[in-house]
């Protein structure tokens, strides 16, 4: 009873294609697909970014002054 067979499973399917048919299904996972892909892109760029330097070489001389 602690755990489920393929049987289960498949009944469990039948159940939610039922439900909610297989046009919303398709379109459920076409845009979780997405966002995952959106998601690990994003993450490429991010770290794209940490790579680079955070100057572009630009060097900038300032003194500091003391507040009285």
């Amino acid at each position: 009873m602690g755990s489920l067979s393929i049987w289960h499973w498949l009944i469990v399917l039948v159940i939610v294609m039922m439900v909610f048919g297989t046009k919303k299904l398709r379109n459920m996972g076409q845009d979780l697909g997405g966002a995952v892909k959106g998601f690990k892109d994003g993450l490429k760029e991010g770290s794209a970014d940490a790579a680079k330097p955070a100057d572009s070489g630009k060097t900038i001389d300032v003194q500091a002054k003391e507040k009285v």
